[in-house]
């Protein structure tokens, strides 16, 4: 679970990495949004963004206790580029044709894998 701020936002960013809306549960009770986010074809690995409707404070600025989450893309390069021209800042560029790392708009860590074998090295 990743706790959002931003629920449309971080959508949005998830879906620039490929995953895809499959399930959403409002909580009038709780008022909270769960959203859960998934690789095409692959609904039993989301993941799940909370929202909470009336802010959360307790919220930290930074993600560094949590680690990361780890994606495998057809196209390390072009995956990035997508994200670039959204506005997303790559924090490590994919030189190595294998790998490279991204925040979300809540500043959770991203590692962005190539699938398959490396690609040919080059700048971003």
């Amino acid at each position: 679970m990743v706790r959002v701020l931003d629920l449309e936002k971080s959508i949005e960013f998830y879906r620039l990495l490929g995953l895809e809306e499959v399930r959403r549960v409002d909580s009038e009770q709780g008022r909270f949004t769960l959203v859960f986010m998934a690789p095409p074809g692959q609904p039993e690995c989301p993941v799940e963004l909370t929202y909470n409707w009336d802010g959360d404070a307790g919220l930290p600025s930074d993600s560094r206790h949590f680690g990361h989450l780890a994606y495998r893309v057809a196209n390390v390069y072009e995956t990035c580029q997508k994200l670039m021209d959204a506005g997303v800042t790559i924090s490590r560029p994919p030189r190595d044709g294998h790998m490279a790392f991204v925040r979300s708009p809540d500043n959770v860590s991203i590692e962005i894998l190539q699938e398959g074998s490396h690609l040919p090295p080059q700048e971003p």
